[in-house]
């Protein structure tokens, strides 16, 4: 899911939330700007070669990359998890 337009870094403490989400494989409720919203497996986060950042989830046995400024909001749904819902915006 790639987003066009110039890429505004996400603040640092939010990427803790995406890294431990990724490092448990959380299953998160996923709202982007654009109002869409989804449930996927939290994978990683990777960084291209022009300093965009980028989530990529795994949803229905697709993965797809998410960019990060296009986050909203996520939740988590995985019991246990160490913690509930970050706002990014």
């Amino acid at each position: 899911m790639n987003a066009t337009g110039k890429y505004h870094p996400i603040d640092c403490d939010l990427h803790d939330y995406l890294e431990v989400a990724c490092l448990y494989h959380y299953w998160l409720r996923i709202e982007l700007t654009d109002g869409t919203c989804m449930n996927a497996r939290a994978l990683t986060t990777c960084t291209t070669r022009d300093k965009e950042e980028f989530l990529l989830v795994e949803c229905h046995d697709n993965q797809q990359k998410i960019r990060l400024d296009r986050l909203s909001a996520i939740a988590t749904l995985t019991a246990g998890a160490t913690f509930s819902v970050v706002g990014f915006r």
